[in-house]
């Protein structure tokens, strides 16, 4: 199958002596939504490597259909041609589950991997998150995410499809194999709020059927603990109380 050309940027101290941190974004994003607040705190201690995904602000939506292993390894062939890896991850929502099926397709890309919000059970979603899916429209779109990616696309059809791209990716979402999860090798921390959209009690699923995994639960909701646009409406508050323990975590031997 042929790659999508993902659009990347670079962020942060190239000189830094820490791995690489490269930053996947949940569904709707663009880099600035799910990143604009988290890059300038972590940009001084990293270089830092954001991309956006199939359909997502200036990635092409190509031809095919959108999926989980097809965007990992999108991204797998990105670093392959940067010359990158191993690398740490920090995946969101989405891009959380992107970056597991990174890890488990592509362990020799992955060091360390941070799975902020990323369900990995169609049970894991809250009461009624199904049906509102199902039922959802392109009008149903944030605003902050329609805006963010027609500033950066140019294109008002390319958000109507980065819109049909993730109903199609959840709606056809099915459960992560066990065997999958357990080939993961890379040390996980896997994040969540205790008000996200997916149920505190995956978490702790999640972190058991993991290797060599940890467990952070922040109080909150999806998103506003990594400064993410909607979520957080613009407040860090959350975000600097959580950071610490994600770059604890990045940091540790």
């Amino acid at each position: 199958m042929d790659r999508i050309p993902l659009y990347h940027a670079w962020h942060g101290d190239p000189d830094s002596p820490n791995p690489p941190l490269l930053l996947v974004h949940g569904g709707g994003s663009t880099i600035e939504t799910n990143w604009g607040l988290l890059l300038p705190l972590v940009a001084p201690t990293r270089s830092v490597l954001a991309v956006e995904l199939q359909g997502h602000g200036r990635t092409p939506s190509g031809d095919r259909p959108a999926g989980f292993e097809e965007s990992a390894d999108d991204v797998a062939d990105l670093l392959a041609r940067l010359g990158l890896g191993p690398v740490d991850v920090l995946g969101f929502s989405n891009g959380g589950q992107v970056a597991l099926q990174l890890a488990a397709r592509h362990p020799q890309a992955v060091r360390r991997l941070i799975a902020a919000s990323a369900p990995v059970r169609r049970s894991a979603m809250i009461d009624g998150f199904w049906e509102g899916l199902a039922a959802g429209t392109f009008d149903d779109l944030p605003t902050p995410y329609r805006e963010a990616d027609l500033a950066v696309s140019r294109d008002p059809e390319h958000a109507r499809r980065m819109f049909e791209l993730d109903k199609e990716l959840m709606l056809g979402f099915e459960d992560f194999p066990d065997e999958l999860l357990a080939s993961i090798a890379a040390p996980t921390l896997v994040v969540g709020a205790d008000h996200d959209v997916v149920r505190a009690s995956h978490f702790v699923e999640l972190v058991a059927l993991l290797p060599d995994a940890r467990l952070l639960i922040v109080p909150g909701i999806h998103g506003d603990y990594l400064g993410e646009r909607l979520a957080a409406a613009g407040d860090s508050a959350a975000l600097r109380r959580t950071l610490p323990y994600l770059l604890a975590f990045l940091d540790a031997p």
